[in-house]
């Protein structure tokens, strides 16, 4: 059985012939929002449906980190190593303190509730970005269907605690990572719940006071949208795709794909050198070694 699709023969040297795609959870209706704690040594992933954080340490497997979750969904680390999450439930995006305790970064925009953060991540300046889509209040499913108050928007909160839009003219932005030197912000759009707008990923350069020029497409995935990404060291994109990961160039071509037999989600770098890929799939973590290390901090 092959676990790949070589496109580029440079993708050839990221993976390893004898290194599977291997299924270490399943069960779940819907994961998403990996994040890998190295000096805990386990892998945090959401299931959102089931309002539950769960926790996976290799050779103990699965455990409940946090339940209910406010319906969870993207989790990243800020550079303190504590632990960003995006609600749906309660529309915010929290912070947990070393101590337990729920810290609220953002829950509104100039006095409007913000719609189901999605996903998030953090700069080296401490500003952390997040998406704001419409789908956790779209339905009962994973959230709680309620009135959309605000344009779908992705947000920068700086170290001071102030918020600002600063892309407002996607239909549903949703995943985003940083370039390794963070020079540029890659957003997914991946269109409004049950309409056929474009979906692509977009990449922004980012200005030393945080601002965004450009936004020109960077790719398109095929089969499928790019809901969730990460990059590795040399700044390819490896994104979730209907038929697995996909690896792009930071130039914008496909390289090959790690194919996985359930629609993938979200991914995330871990393991003993970052070189593991953790991948969310519907009702299922799989994961990978690769050549590769992720960009992951702390």
């Amino acid at each position: 059985m092959s676990f790949f699709e070589v496109i580029d023969p440079e993708f050839g040297t990221f993976v390893l012939g004898n290194a599977p795609v291997k299924q270490i959870a399943t069960g779940f209706d819907w994961v998403e929002g990996p994040v890998w704690f190295g000096d805990a040594g386990c892998l945090l992933f959401s299931d959102i449906p089931n309002n539950r954080i769960h926790r996976w340490t290799p050779g103990a497997g699965v455990s409940v980190f946090r339940e209910p979750s406010n319906f969870a969904n993207g989790n990243t680390r800020d550079r303190q190593g504590r632990l960003v999450t995006c609600e749906h439930g309660t529309r915010r995006v929290t912070r947990t303190e070393f101590d337990g305790s729920i810290t609220v970064i953002a829950d509104s925009f100039r006095g409007k509730r913000l719609n189901s953060p999605n996903d998030v991540v953090v700069s080296s300046d401490g500003s952390i970005w997040f998406s704001d889509p419409h789908y956790g209040i779209m339905t009962d499913y994973e959230g709680y269907r309620s009135e959309q108050e605000l344009p779908c928007c992705v947000y920068r909160v700086d170290p001071a605690g102030r918020i600002e839009a600063v892309v407002t003219d996607m239909h549903c932005p949703n995943g985003l990572a940083f370039s390794p030197d963070e020079k540029r912000l890659y957003v997914a759009d991946t269109g409004r719940m049950f309409h056929s707008d474009p979906q692509h990923i977009r990449v922004f350069d980012v200005g030393s006071n945080g601002r965004l020029s450009d936004g020109e497409v960077f790719h398109a995935i095929n089969p499928g949208c790019a809901d969730g990404f990460r990059i590795d060291s040399d700044g390819n994109l490896w994104s979730s795709a209907a038929d697995g990961v996909h690896c792009i160039a930071p130039d914008g071509h496909l390289m090959g794909k790690i194919l996985v037999p359930e629609l993938v989600s979200n991914l995330c770098f871990g393991g003993r050198a970052k070189h593991q890929l953790f991948i969310t799939a519907t009702t299922s973590i799989y994961t990978i070694s690769l050549n590769r290390r992720g960009v992951q901090h702390p």
